[in-house]
């Protein structure tokens, strides 16, 4: 599954710097750590920073799959409240590997407090 993710995900995707995978059947979680660079001038992490993490690890939780797929088609992605002053536990589960598609949840929350930050749905072509 690293090699994979070596191998495929542009230098700035590996820019945001996830740690710490864990990854079994169907689900991979990591660590987004805090990163001056990924947040606004308000301190709040950016939720584009946050919708690049949630595809990365949904994307690396569909490849312990047999099949590769061929991208993302859908995401939609909840903000629950701002990402601030901590690293963030990003943790996507596949719901089911379908035919031609499979369908993911993957959940951003604080690492310190487990609070959830933001909440997505994400479907990927085979």
């Amino acid at each position: 599954m690293l090699e994979y993710y070596d191998f495929l995900f542009a230098p700035w995707v590996k820019a945001l710097g996830l740690r710490d995978f864990k990854v079994d059947p169907g689900v991979v979680s990591a660590v987004l750590p805090q990163n001056d660079a990924l947040k606004f001038s308000s301190g709040a992490l950016c939720g584009q920073a946050i919708m690049a993490a949630i595809d990365t690890v949904a994307s690396l939780a569909r490849t312990t799959a047999e099949r590769m797929p061929k991208g993302t088609v859908y995401q939609h992605t909840h903000f629950l409240r701002p990402a601030v002053n901590d690293d963030f536990n990003v943790r996507a589960e596949v719901l089911r590997f379908g035919k031609a598609v499979s369908f993911a949840e993957v959940r951003v929350s604080s690492a310190a407090t487990n609070v959830l930050v933001a909440h997505a749905s994400i479907e990927f072509a085979f």
